[in-house]
């Protein structure tokens, strides 16, 4: 359990933190998502405030920054005792950045935030695998223990996707028999994969990918003002912690090199293949490796969706739509193409499983590619 004093040391890593971005509870402003802001505002102006909210939708969307800035209008907000100079009812979830509370979050230190996420394991000098059951038991004495403190309490859960089965149940139970002015505030990238009795108590907010705008916005707003946004809003699938990794990485230029890559297939440009295998598989650059293997999964997808449905993407990379139209033309080809990016996945995973030398993996990636366009180029 991460509570608020004392255990987010400067030295070691936090787990709901994108690399390079700011964390969540230091990001004031979010964007792209006023339509969810308005449906807990209205839940909350109404009286019906439920006790668990779930925040969901793919990774790098702002589930969390939601999830904090509930949290601050929460514990910020007074409550209405009903009486004829009560404060009208707020009209948005935002909060001052100069409030006493809002630095304490910052600083975990805000005696009524509960931060639930992976902890550290002292013996192996890492993050863990997981949320234990150890975990959530301590949520509720800390319920306990906090009840005499009056107003509203908060826990953020960030996130239940990463909790072992024993954690599970015991949040199950938490939600089933909630403390007493406790909100729950769940984020889940994969809720499908829930138990279907925690999504049922829980009142969800389903979050959108971002636009082109809304992504250059978001991008701005953290001090990173993008050059091509509509590329990114494409090869990121509109999450902004994606987009962040692929511009720490280089990512425009390494999808540029894949796109160029295809284009000579099927007569392969082995100069270009040795190039990308270089380029992704570097020593120590483990996180450039596995972006790579990400954005050639993703151009397999885009070739596989374009000849589904006879129409091309946005191009996330110049001359990216005529390299689609001419490997994929009919959904045959697109059906290939998903076969491909199927077995090509399996065969990752068996490589890396056995520390297979990652240009060795990239290398056998292109060849299969290349037979792949060979077997579907006209006769």
């Amino acid at each position: 359990m991460s509570r608020a004093p004392g255990t987010a040391l400067e030295d070691r890593p936090e787990p709901d933190r994108v690399p390079g971005a700011p964390h969540p509870r230091e990001t004031k402003t979010l964007i792209g998502h006023a339509a969810a802001e308005q449906v807990f505002l209205d839940a909350f102006n109404a009286g019906r405030l439920h006790h668990g909210w779930m925040i969901t939708g793919p990774r790098g969307l702002g589930k969390a920054t939601l999830a904090w800035k509930i949290a601050r209008f929460l514990l910020t907000t007074p409550k209405d005792d009903g009486g004829m100079f009560a404060a009208p009812p707020p009209v948005s979830l935002d909060v001052p950045d100069d409030h006493p509370i809002v630095h304490r979050m910052v600083v975990l230190s805000e005696p009524r935030l509960l931060l639930l996420r992976r902890a550290w394991d002292d013996e192996k000098k890492r993050l863990k695998s997981v949320i234990t059951v150890d975990e959530v038991r301590k949520a509720k004495t800390y319920f306990n223990m906090s009840a005499a403190d009056g107003g509203r309490r908060v826990a953020i859960l960030d996130c239940v996707d990463e909790m072992n089965p024993q954690a599970a149940n015991a949040l199950l139970k938490l939600l089933e028999e909630p403390p007493a002015n406790v909100t729950l505030i769940l984020i889940s990238h994969q809720p499908f994969k829930l138990l279907p009795t925690i999504r049922s108590r829980c009142r969800e907010l389903r979050l959108m990918p971002l636009g082109a705008d809304d992504m250059a916005a978001a991008l701005a707003a953290m001090g990173t003002p993008p050059e091509a946004p509509e590329r990114l809003a494409e090869l990121s699938g509109g999450s902004v912690g994606e987009a962040i990794r692929i511009l720490n990485l280089d990512g425009l230029k390494l999808y540029d090199s894949i796109v160029a890559l295809f284009a000579t297939l099927p007569r392969l440009d082995r100069t270009r293949a040795l190039a990308l295998a270089d380029a992704g598989a570097a020593r120590g650059q483990e996180d450039r490796f596995d972006l790579v293997l990400t954005l050639i999964d993703l151009f397999l997808a885009r070739l596989a969706r374009a000849g589904t449905i006879g129409y091309c993407p946005p191009e996330a990379a110049s001359g990216e739509a005529e390299v689609i139209a001419r490997l994929s033309p009919t959904p045959d080809a697109a059906r290939a193409w998903a076969d491909l990016a199927q077995g090509l996945a399996a065969r990752t995973r068996r490589g890396r499983a056995v520390n297979l030398d990652p240009a060795s993996l990239l290398m056998d990636m292109v060849l299969r590619m290349n037979e792949t366009a060979a077997m579907l180029a006209p006769r």
